[in-house]
């Protein structure tokens, strides 16, 4: 036990003074040092600037797709999975030519399918919006039906939301994007007050919360009207619309089942025999979640290349400077090895300076990547944060460079013969 002891203390006592020797010729050369640093910083930069990149746009797509709703299934003319695939035979301009959703579909899949907990309609156009002398052409105008905020959220900052009823009937009411309420009401509050949407007056019941522009949110809520489904058939014949509808599973219910009962519903509403292919597709949103991580996978193993590359050419600098480290140092190497210093603690004397390099190195680029993510989060609509994960890759990453760039010299200075070193000068 006190010989295990004493090994522990003459390690560290070895482990100590190798880092003193590095530190000190480290701050021996700062010019030789800061050459080393640069390389291995400019690697690490590299590649935690990537996967932080990665992670970052990975986070805002998925953020994107969750807002069009979760467990849910779209029925739709093109199958998602089919598209994005290219399966044998698809044929797009089949596709199109199915029928389009309608509002009886809706209203008999409401009736029928059992298995869904929720059940909503959507259908966009455009018209003139005006109050006042204030107006916006081309303005998006949402019809929808009363589960639509359940399913494809959005927060109502001010007033609220249509009820049932409301939402079922032809009511003159209608829910505006702050971008919206700004432009029609400058100054003042867009609550209980007027705007005609395509001629027809409806009042302003609520507004929604301001998120802002970004390019991976489908539906900018900030510049859109919304009013009860019934209301915007004033102004569009949805027969030659393509109505989105949306259905949420019942948490309860077998998943298996659910999709076989809305496969058996909306052929029974559209009339198809047994032998007729389905005119319609339901895509999944775990189909996206699926695509995603292969998606990102690809990108990631993309990022892992040219991050390695980066730290290749910070591996060999450091190697490089190492090779001279030695070189200058043969003379005293030659003097430990004669005062009876083992191999062991010439090696890790260099290795310790080469993994501070690196380290140093390191910490650096990543303290540069946790700037650029609060500048970028500061000035643009892209979410960045530095992730723990990246931060300990970008200094396990370091270190590892550093060990193994500095091995071969390392190795080098502790295989050197005490007497043939100190002859060299």
């Amino acid at each position: 036990m006190k010989k295990f002891i004493r090994n522990i203390n003459i390690f560290f006592k070895l482990l100590g003074e190798s880092f003193s020797f590095a530190y000190d010729s480290v701050m021996g050369d700062k010019f030789r040092a800061f050459l080393s640093l640069l390389g291995v910083t400019i690697g690490i930069f590299s590649i935690v600037a990537v996967f932080t990149a990665i992670d970052g746009l990975e986070k805002n797509v998925r953020n994107m797709f969750s807002s069009l709703g979760t467990d849910v299934v779209y029925i739709d003319k093109i199958s998602w999975e089919a598209a994005a695939s290219g399966a044998e035979g698809f044929k797009w301009w089949e596709f199109r030519e199915r029928p389009n959703n309608t509002y009886e579909e809706f209203l008999f899949l409401q009736a029928n399918c059992t298995l869904a907990d929720k059940i909503a309609l959507s259908a966009v156009t455009t018209a003139k919006i005006k109050q006042g002398r204030n107006t916006i052409s081309g303005g998006r105008v949402y019809g929808i039906t009363y589960y639509w905020n359940q399913i494809s959220s959005f927060d109502i900052e001010k007033g609220r939301y249509f009820t049932a009823h409301e939402a079922s009937d032809n009511a003159a009411m209608a829910i505006i994007g702050q971008n919206v309420a700004d432009e029609l009401f400058p100054g003042t509050e867009a609550i209980n007050k007027t705007i005609k949407v395509g001629g027809f007056t409806t009042q302003v019941i609520g507004v929604i919360k301001k998120k802002g522009e970004s390019m991976f949110d489908p539906v900018n809520y900030d510049d859109v009207v919304i009013v009860p489904l019934p209301f915007i058939r004033n102004m569009l014949d949805l027969r030659r619309s393509s109505p989105s509808i949306v259905v949420h599973k019942n948490p309860a219910a077998d998943e298996e089942e659910f999709m076989a009962q809305l496969r058996m519903t909306m052929r029974s509403v559209r009339r198809l025999r047994p032998v007729q292919k389905d005119n319609f597709a339901l895509n999944k949103m775990s189909f996206l979640d699926d695509a995603l991580s292969e998606l990102f996978n690809v990108i990631g193993l993309a990022g892992w290349v040219i991050g390695g590359f980066s730290i290749l050419i910070g591996a060999f600098g450091v190697a490089n400077i190492m090779f001279v480290s030695v070189k200058e140092r043969t003379h005293i190497i030659g003097i430990e090895k004669a005062m009876g210093a083992k191999s062991v603690f010439v090696l890790s004397q260099f290795l310790f300076e080469s993994a501070l390099l690196a380290m140093a190195g390191g910490i650096i680029g990543i303290l540069i990547v946790w700037g650029l993510t609060i500048f970028v989060t500061n000035q643009y609509d892209f979410t960045l944060h530095m992730t723990i994960g990246n931060v300990i890759r970008g200094v396990l990453i370091s270190g590892l460079v550093g060990i193994v760039a500095g091995f071969i010299p390392s190795l080098q200075a502790a295989r050197m013969n005490p007497v043939d070193a100190m002859n060299q000068h």
